[in-house]
Protein backbone atom coordinates (compact mmCIF):
# COMPACT_ATOMS: atom_id res chain seq x y z
CA UNK A 1 0.00 0.00 0.00
CA UNK A 2 3.17 2.33 0.84
CA UNK A 3 4.75 1.96 -2.07
CA UNK A 4 1.28 2.31 -4.24
CA UNK A 5 0.87 5.65 -2.42
CA UNK A 6 4.80 6.73 -2.91
CA UNK A 7 4.12 5.98 -6.66
CA UNK A 8 0.85 7.95 -7.03
CA UNK A 9 -0.19 10.87 -7.38
CA UNK A 10 -1.30 13.72 -4.63
CA UNK A 11 -4.77 13.31 -5.12
CA UNK A 12 -4.55 9.38 -5.16
CA UNK A 13 -2.39 9.71 -1.90
CA UNK A 14 -4.63 11.79 -0.34
CA UNK A 15 -7.90 9.44 -1.25
CA UNK A 16 -5.92 6.37 -0.06
CA UNK A 17 -5.35 8.02 3.79
CA UNK A 18 -8.74 9.08 4.12
CA UNK A 19 -10.71 5.97 3.15
CA UNK A 20 -8.17 3.75 5.14
CA UNK A 21 -8.76 5.92 8.41
CA UNK A 22 -12.55 6.27 7.80
CA UNK A 23 -13.37 2.83 7.45
CA UNK A 24 -13.36 2.01 11.20
CA UNK A 25 -15.39 5.39 11.60
CA UNK A 26 -17.96 4.38 9.21
CA UNK A 27 -18.42 1.18 10.79
CA UNK A 28 -19.12 2.28 14.44
CA UNK A 29 -21.15 5.26 13.18
CA UNK A 30 -23.52 2.96 12.16
CA UNK A 31 -24.30 1.82 15.63
CA UNK A 32 -23.70 4.91 17.51
CA UNK A 33 -26.00 7.55 19.11
CA UNK A 34 -25.74 10.96 21.11
CA UNK A 35 -22.49 12.73 21.58
CA UNK A 36 -20.68 9.51 20.09
CA UNK A 37 -21.88 9.61 16.78
CA UNK A 38 -21.86 13.51 16.19
CA UNK A 39 -17.60 12.84 16.90
CA UNK A 40 -17.58 10.15 14.32
CA UNK A 41 -19.72 12.35 11.84
CA UNK A 42 -16.68 15.07 12.44
CA UNK A 43 -14.06 12.63 11.61
CA UNK A 44 -14.82 12.43 8.48
CA UNK A 45 -14.01 15.82 7.07
CA UNK A 46 -11.01 16.43 9.89
CA UNK A 47 -9.24 13.54 8.53
CA UNK A 48 -10.28 14.58 4.89
CA UNK A 49 -8.35 17.65 5.41
CA UNK A 50 -5.67 15.81 7.26
CA UNK A 51 -5.21 13.06 3.99
CA UNK A 52 -5.07 16.51 1.95
CA UNK A 53 -2.16 18.16 4.23
CA UNK A 54 -0.82 15.08 5.17
CA UNK A 55 2.24 14.78 2.40
CA UNK A 56 3.89 17.94 3.39
CA UNK A 57 2.55 18.16 7.19
CA UNK A 58 2.05 14.74 8.22
CA UNK A 59 1.95 15.78 12.17
CA UNK A 60 -1.32 17.74 11.47
CA UNK A 61 -3.04 14.65 10.44
CA UNK A 62 -1.66 12.84 13.57
CA UNK A 63 -3.02 15.82 15.38
CA UNK A 64 -6.13 15.45 14.23
CA UNK A 65 -6.68 11.13 14.73
CA UNK A 66 -5.31 12.11 18.66
CA UNK A 67 -8.09 15.20 18.66
CA UNK A 68 -10.78 12.68 17.54
CA UNK A 69 -9.59 9.70 19.99
CA UNK A 70 -9.22 12.12 22.68
CA UNK A 71 -12.73 13.28 22.32
CA UNK A 72 -14.49 10.01 22.43
CA UNK A 73 -11.84 9.16 25.73
CA UNK A 74 -9.50 10.36 27.71
CA UNK A 75 -7.67 7.10 27.78
CA UNK A 76 -6.73 7.51 23.94
CA UNK A 77 -7.44 4.14 23.10
CA UNK A 78 -10.61 3.72 20.60
CA UNK A 79 -12.30 1.39 18.06
CA UNK A 80 -12.82 3.88 15.75
CA UNK A 81 -9.78 5.69 15.12
CA UNK A 82 -7.27 3.65 16.31
CA UNK A 83 -6.01 2.74 12.24
CA UNK A 84 -5.73 6.34 12.17
CA UNK A 85 -3.25 7.30 15.21
CA UNK A 86 -1.28 4.22 13.63
CA UNK A 87 -1.44 5.30 10.21
CA UNK A 88 -0.09 8.74 10.92
CA UNK A 89 1.99 7.41 13.41
CA UNK A 90 3.71 5.51 10.44
CA UNK A 91 3.67 8.69 7.98
CA UNK A 92 5.09 10.76 10.82
CA UNK A 93 8.12 9.03 11.11
CA UNK A 94 7.72 7.78 7.38
CA UNK A 95 7.45 11.64 5.57
CA UNK A 96 9.49 13.80 8.36
CA UNK A 97 13.26 14.14 7.63
CA UNK A 98 13.84 14.97 11.34
CA UNK A 99 12.75 12.88 14.57
CA UNK A 100 12.87 16.28 16.81
CA UNK A 101 9.69 17.66 15.50
CA UNK A 102 7.58 14.07 16.49
CA UNK A 103 9.81 13.82 19.88
CA UNK A 104 8.29 17.54 20.47
CA UNK A 105 4.44 16.36 19.78
CA UNK A 106 5.07 13.09 21.71
CA UNK A 107 6.15 15.46 24.97
CA UNK A 108 3.42 18.41 24.07
CA UNK A 109 0.64 15.27 24.43
CA UNK A 110 2.28 13.96 27.63
CA UNK A 111 2.07 17.77 28.93
CA UNK A 112 -1.64 18.32 27.49
CA UNK A 113 -2.93 14.76 28.52
CA UNK A 114 -1.64 15.46 32.61
CA UNK A 115 -3.40 19.24 32.20
CA UNK A 116 -6.66 17.44 30.60
CA UNK A 117 -6.87 15.07 32.64
CA UNK A 118 -6.47 17.28 36.01
CA UNK A 119 -8.99 19.47 34.86
CA UNK A 120 -11.79 16.78 34.00
CA UNK A 121 -10.80 15.18 37.17
CA UNK A 122 -10.15 11.66 35.73
CA UNK A 123 -7.40 10.38 37.81
CA UNK A 124 -3.90 10.08 36.86
CA UNK A 125 -4.14 6.16 36.07
CA UNK A 126 -5.78 8.08 32.79
CA UNK A 127 -3.10 9.57 32.59
CA UNK A 128 -0.61 6.79 32.42
CA UNK A 129 -3.22 4.66 30.04
CA UNK A 130 -3.44 7.26 27.45
CA UNK A 131 0.55 7.43 27.50
CA UNK A 132 0.47 3.67 26.86
CA UNK A 133 -1.67 3.76 24.15
CA UNK A 134 0.57 6.39 22.89
CA UNK A 135 3.35 4.37 22.85
CA UNK A 136 1.75 1.54 21.68
CA UNK A 137 -0.13 2.69 18.88
CA UNK A 138 1.53 5.84 17.83
CA UNK A 139 5.28 5.42 18.77
CA UNK A 140 5.66 1.98 17.67
CA UNK A 141 4.61 2.59 14.07
CA UNK A 142 6.29 5.96 13.97
CA UNK A 143 9.41 3.90 14.90
CA UNK A 144 8.66 2.03 11.75
CA UNK A 145 8.08 4.93 9.82
CA UNK A 146 11.40 6.29 10.78
CA UNK A 147 12.96 2.69 9.94
CA UNK A 148 11.59 2.69 6.32
CA UNK A 149 12.82 6.18 5.74
CA UNK A 150 16.22 5.33 7.02
CA UNK A 151 16.32 2.54 4.59
CA UNK A 152 15.00 4.04 1.70
CA UNK A 153 17.73 6.62 2.56
CA UNK A 154 20.38 4.14 2.45
CA UNK A 155 19.41 2.69 -0.69
CA UNK A 156 18.99 6.44 -2.62
CA UNK A 157 22.56 6.89 -1.33
CA UNK A 158 23.81 3.32 -2.17
CA UNK A 159 23.19 4.24 -5.66
CA UNK A 160 24.32 7.45 -5.51
CA UNK A 161 27.93 6.30 -4.51
CA UNK A 162 28.05 3.35 -7.34
CA UNK A 163 27.34 5.95 -9.53
CA UNK A 164 30.04 8.06 -7.82
CA UNK A 165 32.20 4.93 -7.97
CA UNK A 166 31.50 4.23 -11.44
CA UNK A 167 32.75 7.44 -12.65
CA UNK A 168 36.05 7.73 -10.62
CA UNK A 169 36.37 4.10 -12.65
CA UNK A 170 36.10 6.26 -15.78
CA UNK A 171 37.81 8.57 -14.07
CA UNK A 172 40.74 6.46 -13.25
CA UNK A 173 40.60 4.73 -16.75
CA UNK A 174 40.81 8.37 -18.07
CA UNK A 175 43.80 8.89 -15.76
CA UNK A 176 45.79 5.78 -16.83
CA UNK A 177 45.52 6.57 -20.98
CA UNK A 178 47.01 10.03 -19.88
CA UNK A 179 49.66 8.03 -18.15
CA UNK A 180 50.39 6.41 -20.80
CA UNK A 181 50.56 9.39 -23.12
CA UNK A 182 52.71 10.66 -20.41
CA UNK A 183 55.28 7.71 -20.78
CA UNK A 184 55.37 7.90 -24.14
CA UNK A 185 56.22 11.48 -23.86
CA UNK A 186 58.59 10.72 -21.45
CA UNK A 187 60.41 7.80 -23.37
CA UNK A 188 60.47 10.19 -26.55
CA UNK A 189 62.09 12.67 -25.00
CA UNK A 190 64.61 10.94 -22.95
CA UNK A 191 65.56 8.92 -25.57
CA UNK A 192 64.96 10.81 -29.04
CA UNK A 193 65.83 14.27 -27.40
CA UNK A 194 69.08 13.07 -26.26
CA UNK A 195 70.13 10.98 -29.24
CA UNK A 196 69.31 14.09 -31.43
CA UNK A 197 70.92 16.14 -29.43
CA UNK A 198 74.33 13.86 -29.69
CA UNK A 199 73.51 14.11 -33.42
CA UNK A 200 73.63 17.84 -33.46
CA UNK A 201 76.60 18.13 -31.66
CA UNK A 202 78.56 15.59 -33.71
CA UNK A 203 76.89 17.66 -37.04
CA UNK A 204 78.95 20.77 -35.49
CA UNK A 205 81.91 19.59 -35.18
CA UNK A 206 81.79 17.88 -38.65
CA UNK A 207 81.06 21.59 -39.89
CA UNK A 208 84.10 23.25 -38.64
CA UNK A 209 86.69 20.35 -39.51
CA UNK A 210 88.83 22.21 -41.71
CA UNK A 211 90.31 18.67 -42.76
CA UNK A 212 86.81 18.22 -44.58
CA UNK A 213 85.65 19.81 -48.12
CA UNK A 214 82.99 22.23 -48.83
CA UNK A 215 80.61 20.29 -49.61
CA UNK A 216 81.22 18.03 -46.68
CA UNK A 217 80.67 20.92 -44.15
CA UNK A 218 77.21 21.98 -45.94
CA UNK A 219 76.10 18.43 -45.24
CA UNK A 220 77.06 18.70 -42.11
CA UNK A 221 75.64 22.13 -41.44
CA UNK A 222 72.43 20.47 -43.50
CA UNK A 223 72.26 17.58 -40.74
CA UNK A 224 72.93 19.93 -37.87
CA UNK A 225 69.75 21.92 -39.14
CA UNK A 226 67.91 18.42 -39.76
CA UNK A 227 68.46 17.53 -36.15
CA UNK A 228 67.21 20.97 -34.70
CA UNK A 229 64.07 20.81 -37.06
CA UNK A 230 63.30 17.09 -36.11
CA UNK A 231 64.30 18.44 -32.27
CA UNK A 232 61.34 21.62 -32.97
CA UNK A 233 58.69 18.94 -34.46
CA UNK A 234 59.68 16.15 -30.85
CA UNK A 235 58.98 19.02 -29.02
CA UNK A 236 55.07 19.98 -30.90
CA UNK A 237 54.66 15.98 -30.55
CA UNK A 238 55.35 16.20 -26.56
CA UNK A 239 53.48 19.27 -25.95
CA UNK A 240 50.53 17.06 -27.54
CA UNK A 241 50.76 13.42 -25.76
CA UNK A 242 52.34 15.87 -22.22
CA UNK A 243 50.54 18.30 -20.33
CA UNK A 244 52.62 20.42 -17.47
CA UNK A 245 50.82 18.06 -14.40
CA UNK A 246 51.67 14.93 -16.07
CA UNK A 247 54.02 13.17 -13.91
CA UNK A 248 56.82 11.69 -15.41
CA UNK A 249 57.01 8.24 -16.09
CA UNK A 250 58.48 5.70 -13.94
CA UNK A 251 59.25 2.69 -15.76
CA UNK A 252 62.96 1.46 -14.86
CA UNK A 253 65.40 1.47 -17.61
CA UNK A 254 67.67 -1.41 -18.81
CA UNK A 255 71.08 0.87 -19.77
CA UNK A 256 72.86 1.74 -16.89
CA UNK A 257 75.06 5.07 -16.30
CA UNK A 258 78.03 3.66 -17.62
CA UNK A 259 77.08 2.82 -21.46
CA UNK A 260 74.84 6.33 -21.45
CA UNK A 261 78.46 7.79 -21.01
CA UNK A 262 79.96 5.84 -23.30
CA UNK A 263 77.50 7.20 -25.78
CA UNK A 264 77.98 10.81 -25.09
CA UNK A 265 81.41 10.26 -25.32
CA UNK A 266 81.60 8.34 -28.43
CA UNK A 267 79.55 11.43 -29.81
CA UNK A 268 82.30 13.94 -29.04
CA UNK A 269 81.44 14.77 -25.47
CA UNK A 270 83.54 15.19 -23.02
CA UNK A 271 82.86 13.58 -20.42
CA UNK A 272 84.36 12.06 -16.91
CA UNK A 273 82.43 9.63 -14.40
CA UNK A 274 83.56 8.66 -11.17
CA UNK A 275 81.86 6.27 -8.39
CA UNK A 276 82.53 6.98 -5.23
CA UNK A 277 81.72 6.55 -1.26
CA UNK A 278 82.37 8.70 1.90
CA UNK A 279 85.61 6.94 2.65
CA UNK A 280 86.93 7.59 -0.91
CA UNK A 281 86.86 8.33 -4.47
CA UNK A 282 87.71 5.72 -7.18
CA UNK A 283 87.67 5.82 -10.71
CA UNK A 284 84.72 4.36 -13.02
CA UNK A 285 84.48 0.44 -13.04
CA UNK A 286 84.70 -0.03 -9.79
CA UNK A 287 81.25 -0.83 -9.19
CA UNK A 288 80.13 -1.58 -12.55
CA UNK A 289 77.80 0.53 -15.02
CA UNK A 290 74.69 0.08 -13.41
CA UNK A 291 75.35 1.60 -9.31
CA UNK A 292 75.86 -0.21 -6.81
CA UNK A 293 72.63 -2.00 -6.12
CA UNK A 294 70.40 0.94 -5.66
CA UNK A 295 66.53 0.47 -5.80
CA UNK A 296 64.65 0.62 -9.15
CA UNK A 297 63.32 3.90 -8.66
CA UNK A 298 66.31 5.42 -7.88
CA UNK A 299 68.22 3.74 -10.10
CA UNK A 300 66.12 5.20 -12.55
CA UNK A 301 66.68 8.74 -11.70
CA UNK A 302 69.94 8.57 -11.12
CA UNK A 303 70.24 7.72 -15.24
CA UNK A 304 67.57 10.17 -15.64
CA UNK A 305 69.38 12.96 -13.99
CA UNK A 306 72.65 11.92 -16.10
CA UNK A 307 71.22 11.91 -18.96
CA UNK A 308 69.05 14.99 -18.87
CA UNK A 309 72.14 16.99 -17.85
CA UNK A 310 74.58 15.50 -20.88
CA UNK A 311 71.78 16.69 -22.96
CA UNK A 312 71.56 20.16 -21.51
CA UNK A 313 75.14 20.30 -21.99
CA UNK A 314 75.35 19.33 -26.04
CA UNK A 315 72.67 21.38 -26.41
CA UNK A 316 73.93 24.59 -24.52
CA UNK A 317 77.39 24.06 -23.81
CA UNK A 318 79.40 21.79 -26.68
CA UNK A 319 82.58 21.53 -26.21
CA UNK A 320 82.34 21.89 -22.56
CA UNK A 321 83.92 19.50 -20.45
CA UNK A 322 81.64 17.08 -17.98
CA UNK A 323 81.86 15.75 -14.60
CA UNK A 324 79.65 13.03 -13.87
CA UNK A 325 80.00 11.61 -10.02
CA UNK A 326 77.85 9.41 -8.01
CA UNK A 327 78.71 8.84 -4.24
CA UNK A 328 76.95 6.74 -1.88
CA UNK A 329 76.75 7.18 1.71
CA UNK A 330 75.62 4.67 3.88
CA UNK A 331 75.26 5.90 7.06
CA UNK A 332 72.90 8.81 5.69
CA UNK A 333 70.98 5.83 3.63
CA UNK A 334 71.40 7.81 0.17
CA UNK A 335 73.42 8.11 -2.67
CA UNK A 336 74.44 11.72 -4.34
CA UNK A 337 74.81 12.34 -7.94
CA UNK A 338 76.26 15.71 -9.19
CA UNK A 339 76.55 16.28 -13.30
CA UNK A 340 78.69 19.79 -13.50
CA UNK A 341 79.68 21.43 -16.96
CA UNK A 342 82.11 23.77 -17.32
CA UNK A 343 81.30 27.24 -19.17
CA UNK A 344 80.63 27.34 -22.98
CA UNK A 345 84.17 27.39 -25.08
CA UNK A 346 84.47 30.98 -26.31
CA UNK A 347 84.47 29.55 -30.15
CA UNK A 348 82.22 27.00 -29.45
CA UNK A 349 78.89 27.30 -31.86
CA UNK A 350 76.03 25.45 -29.79
CA UNK A 351 73.47 23.83 -32.16
CA UNK A 352 70.16 25.96 -32.82
CA UNK A 353 68.15 23.53 -30.80
CA UNK A 354 64.49 24.14 -29.41
CA UNK A 355 64.02 23.24 -25.99
CA UNK A 356 60.44 22.42 -24.76
CA UNK A 357 61.27 23.60 -21.00
CA UNK A 358 59.97 20.22 -19.58
CA UNK A 359 63.07 18.40 -19.04
CA UNK A 360 63.67 19.53 -15.37
CA UNK A 361 60.39 19.61 -14.60
CA UNK A 362 59.66 16.29 -15.43
CA UNK A 363 63.27 15.28 -13.76
CA UNK A 364 61.91 17.20 -10.37
CA UNK A 365 58.69 15.22 -10.62
CA UNK A 366 60.97 11.78 -11.64
CA UNK A 367 63.01 12.52 -8.40
CA UNK A 368 60.49 13.51 -5.72
CA UNK A 369 58.77 9.93 -6.84
CA UNK A 370 61.80 8.37 -5.58
CA UNK A 371 61.75 10.04 -2.54
CA UNK A 372 64.80 12.40 -3.51
CA UNK A 373 65.40 16.42 -3.62
CA UNK A 374 66.84 17.95 -7.43
CA UNK A 375 68.72 20.81 -7.77
CA UNK A 376 70.34 22.20 -10.65
CA UNK A 377 71.70 26.36 -11.14
CA UNK A 378 74.66 28.17 -12.84
CA UNK A 379 77.81 27.06 -11.13
CA UNK A 380 80.57 29.18 -9.90
CA UNK A 381 82.72 28.95 -12.73
CA UNK A 382 80.01 30.01 -15.64
CA UNK A 383 79.12 26.07 -16.05
CA UNK A 384 75.97 24.65 -14.89
CA UNK A 385 75.18 21.80 -12.22
CA UNK A 386 72.78 19.23 -12.13
CA UNK A 387 72.66 17.50 -8.43
CA UNK A 388 70.48 15.33 -6.77
CA UNK A 389 70.28 13.14 -3.44
CA UNK A 390 67.97 9.83 -3.58
CA UNK A 391 67.53 7.24 -1.18
CA UNK A 392 68.65 3.84 -0.93
CA UNK A 393 65.57 2.15 0.90
CA UNK A 394 62.73 1.53 -2.42
CA UNK A 395 59.41 3.29 -2.11
CA UNK A 396 60.09 5.76 1.10
CA UNK A 397 58.74 8.85 -0.83
CA UNK A 398 55.82 6.94 -2.23
CA UNK A 399 54.87 5.27 0.59
CA UNK A 400 54.48 8.40 2.89
CA UNK A 401 52.46 9.92 -0.21
CA UNK A 402 50.04 7.87 -0.41
CA UNK A 403 49.42 7.55 3.11
CA UNK A 404 49.01 11.52 3.45
CA UNK A 405 46.73 11.16 0.33
CA UNK A 406 42.55 12.50 1.42
CA UNK A 407 40.55 10.16 1.67
CA UNK A 408 38.15 9.43 -1.82
CA UNK A 409 34.68 10.93 -2.26
CA UNK A 410 33.92 7.25 -1.81
CA UNK A 411 35.14 6.60 1.18
CA UNK A 412 33.85 9.89 2.78
CA UNK A 413 30.30 9.01 1.69
CA UNK A 414 30.45 5.61 3.36
CA UNK A 415 31.94 6.89 6.38
CA UNK A 416 29.09 9.56 6.60
CA UNK A 417 26.62 6.71 5.51
CA UNK A 418 27.99 4.61 8.28
CA UNK A 419 27.53 7.45 10.83
CA UNK A 420 23.95 8.04 9.96
CA UNK A 421 23.46 4.37 10.18
CA UNK A 422 24.73 4.23 13.99
CA UNK A 423 23.18 7.36 14.92
CA UNK A 424 19.41 6.46 13.41
CA UNK A 425 19.92 3.12 15.24
CA UNK A 426 20.61 4.72 18.72
CA UNK A 427 17.77 6.67 18.18
CA UNK A 428 15.65 3.74 16.97
CA UNK A 429 16.54 2.17 20.52
CA UNK A 430 16.77 4.92 23.01
CA UNK A 431 13.78 6.39 22.10
CA UNK A 432 11.25 3.40 22.69
CA UNK A 433 13.36 2.66 25.73
CA UNK A 434 13.30 6.81 27.04
CA UNK A 435 9.75 6.43 26.78
CA UNK A 436 9.08 3.23 28.72
CA UNK A 437 11.80 3.97 31.37
CA UNK A 438 10.03 7.55 31.90
CA UNK A 439 6.42 5.68 32.20
CA UNK A 440 7.91 3.16 34.62
CA UNK A 441 9.23 5.96 36.51
CA UNK A 442 5.60 7.64 36.59
CA UNK A 443 4.30 4.98 37.54
CA UNK A 444 5.75 3.88 40.37
CA UNK A 445 6.13 7.18 41.48
CA UNK A 446 2.34 7.32 41.46
CA UNK A 447 1.86 4.14 42.98
CA UNK A 448 3.52 4.70 45.51
CA UNK A 449 2.09 8.31 46.26
CA UNK A 450 -1.04 6.41 46.28
CA UNK A 451 -0.57 4.07 48.30
CA UNK A 452 0.79 6.68 50.91
CA UNK A 453 -2.37 8.46 50.82
CA UNK A 454 -5.00 5.47 50.65
CA UNK A 455 -4.47 4.72 54.40
CA UNK A 456 -7.95 5.24 56.54
CA UNK A 457 -7.14 5.85 59.93
CA UNK A 458 -8.55 3.66 62.34
CA UNK A 459 -10.82 6.27 64.53
CA UNK A 460 -12.52 7.24 61.21
CA UNK A 461 -13.36 3.53 60.48
CA UNK A 462 -14.57 3.29 63.44
CA UNK A 463 -17.22 5.92 63.68
CA UNK A 464 -18.67 4.97 60.51
CA UNK A 465 -22.33 3.82 60.97
CA UNK A 466 -24.15 1.10 58.52
CA UNK A 467 -26.47 2.97 56.32
CA UNK A 468 -25.03 6.33 56.16
CA UNK A 469 -25.00 8.08 52.61
CA UNK A 470 -22.40 7.31 50.62
CA UNK A 471 -21.76 10.41 49.70
CA UNK A 472 -21.24 11.35 53.81
CA UNK A 473 -18.81 8.50 54.09
CA UNK A 474 -16.83 9.35 51.01
CA UNK A 475 -16.71 12.94 52.42
CA UNK A 476 -14.24 11.70 55.08
CA UNK A 477 -12.31 8.98 53.26
CA UNK A 478 -8.64 9.39 52.21
CA UNK A 479 -8.49 10.85 48.61
CA UNK A 480 -7.03 7.80 46.75
CA UNK A 481 -8.24 3.81 47.31
CA UNK A 482 -6.43 0.92 46.78
CA UNK A 483 -6.28 -0.87 43.20
CA UNK A 484 -8.28 -3.49 44.25
CA UNK A 485 -8.67 -5.82 47.21
CA UNK A 486 -6.08 -8.02 48.81
CA UNK A 487 -5.06 -11.27 46.59
CA UNK A 488 -7.49 -14.10 47.37
CA UNK A 489 -10.58 -12.06 48.87
CA UNK A 490 -13.96 -13.70 47.80
CA UNK A 491 -16.32 -11.33 45.54
CA UNK A 492 -18.94 -9.53 47.30
CA UNK A 493 -22.24 -10.28 46.67
CA UNK A 494 -23.85 -8.69 43.59
CA UNK A 495 -24.99 -5.28 43.46
CA UNK A 496 -22.83 -4.35 46.39
CA UNK A 497 -19.77 -1.40 44.96
CA UNK A 498 -17.01 -2.04 47.28
CA UNK A 499 -14.17 0.06 48.34
CA UNK A 500 -11.05 -0.59 49.78
CA UNK A 501 -8.18 1.48 51.69
CA UNK A 502 -5.57 0.76 53.28
CA UNK A 503 -4.82 -0.25 56.81
CA UNK A 504 -1.06 0.92 57.37
CA UNK A 505 1.05 2.37 54.70
CA UNK A 506 2.44 0.17 52.33
CA UNK A 507 0.52 -3.11 53.31
CA UNK A 508 -1.35 -4.95 50.82
CA UNK A 509 -2.34 -7.71 52.81
CA UNK A 510 -4.74 -6.36 54.88
CA UNK A 511 -7.42 -3.54 53.99
CA UNK A 512 -10.64 -1.97 55.05
CA UNK A 513 -13.67 -2.73 52.99
CA UNK A 514 -16.79 -0.72 53.13
CA UNK A 515 -19.47 -1.78 50.66
CA UNK A 516 -22.42 0.19 49.43
CA UNK A 517 -26.17 -0.45 47.96
CA UNK A 518 -28.69 1.97 47.21
CA UNK A 519 -26.53 4.83 47.66
CA UNK A 520 -25.95 3.81 51.25
CA UNK A 521 -22.87 2.14 53.04
CA UNK A 522 -24.32 -1.46 53.89
CA UNK A 523 -21.33 -3.01 54.88
CA UNK A 524 -17.65 -2.36 56.13
CA UNK A 525 -15.14 -5.13 57.60
CA UNK A 526 -11.26 -5.71 57.44
CA UNK A 527 -10.04 -8.14 54.87
CA UNK A 528 -6.89 -10.18 54.58
CA UNK A 529 -4.96 -11.73 52.09
CA UNK A 530 -5.17 -15.60 52.06
CA UNK A 531 -1.79 -16.30 50.32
Amino acid sequence: MIRWIRHGGAARTALLLWLTACAPVLLKATSASGRELWVLLAGFPLLAGAAVVGRTRPLVGLAVAVGLSLALNLELYTSSYWAALALWGYLAGRWTAGARPALWFFAAFAVAGALLTWLTDAGVWTWFTALTTLLLNVVVPWLLGRYRRQYDHLVHAGWELADRMEREQRAVADQARLRERSRIAGDMHDSLGHDLALIALRAAALQVDPELSDRHRAAAAELREAASTATSQLRDIIGVLRTADDPAPTAPADEGVGPLVERARSSGLAVELEYGARDGKHKEGADGPKGPGLPPMADRAVYRVVQEALTNAAKHAPGAAVRVQLVRDPAAGEIAVSVVNGPRPADGSPPDLASGGNGLVGLDERVRLAGGVLAHGPSADGGFAVSARLPLAAGVALVAERAAAPASTSARELARARERVRRRLVQSITVPLAVTAGLAVLWGGFTFYTQYHSVLDRRTYDRLEIGEPRADVESRMPPYTMDGPPDGIAAPPHGWDCAYYGVRRYDGRSAYRLCFADGRLVAKDVVTSRQ
